[in-house]
């Protein structure tokens, strides 16, 4: 089993927030947001969803789940600037203020009250973080009993080798830099067994974690009275 070799929290840089952003996640993200739809169910149309997206990057999943035209509120949080930046941007292109609100915030203390949001997603934020138990107990509190915790992450590789596929089988097309943020973040990334640890030492049902693709986890739980 490789050992996990954190990398920055933070990614901060012009050339980071630039990069990330022009690299390929379409097809990641409408996948993401189709699980989300179908874990949700349906969403009164009389009414907005207030949703919290955890580590929202340069906006691009609030983006694609507001071109589905569903009712939506999203406020979409990230700790780097340079990633917001990008992210107001691409928000202003879409004409999209009025649905998604950019917020810089830790995600490992949020300022948000407890059970304030209707559904709380996150995609690719855990890795990022050196303690995720942090992360987690922060987005089941301000989830509302009864709201969905949608998260999902890279999944450690067991060894080089399949790290090395996994860097050519999806990121072969990029440049360098892009290359190596992704193989960094499949290092520091977490296997099923350790969030699900992890998940029960906050409160979290742990059953509800899977494996959802070769180098992905998928977290997709309601949250009871029983557990707020």
């Amino acid at each position: 089993m490789l050992i996990r070799i954190l990398e920055p929290e933070v990614m901060d840089t012009v050339a980071e927030a630039v990069d990330y952003n022009s690299m390929d996640h379409s097809t990641v993200n409408r996948l993401f947001v189709d699980d989300f739809l179908a874990a949700i169910g349906s969403i009164p149309s009389t009414e907005s969803l207030q949703i919290f997206d955890a580590g929202t990057g340069t906006a691009l999943i609030p983006l694609e789940l507001v071109s589905r035209k569903v009712p939506v509120m999203i406020t979409a949080s990230d700790l780097a600037e340079q990633m917001l930046i990008v992210a107001a941007e691409n928000v202003t292109a879409a004409a999209c203020e009025e649905s998604i609100r950019l917020v810089q915030s830790d995600c490992k203390q949020l300022p948000d009250a407890s059970v304030t949001y209707d559904a709380v997603i996150s995609n690719s934020i855990i890795h990022h973080i050196p303690e995720p138990r942090l992360v987690l107990a922060e987005l089941w509190r301000i989830l509302k009993p009864g709201g969905l915790l949608f998260v999902r992450d890279l999944m450690r590789p067991t060894d080089l080798t399949t790290l090395d596929w996994l860097v050519e089988t999806y990121a072969g097309a990029a440049n360098p830099h892009q290359k190596q943020m992704f193989r960094d973040s499949l290092h520091a990334a977490l296997t099923v067994a350790e969030v699900s640890e992890m998940m029960r030492d906050v409160g979290i049902p742990d059953d509800s974690i899977r494996a959802s693709s070769d180098r992905h986890w998928t977290m997709s739980v309601r949250k009871s009275a029983l557990n707020s």
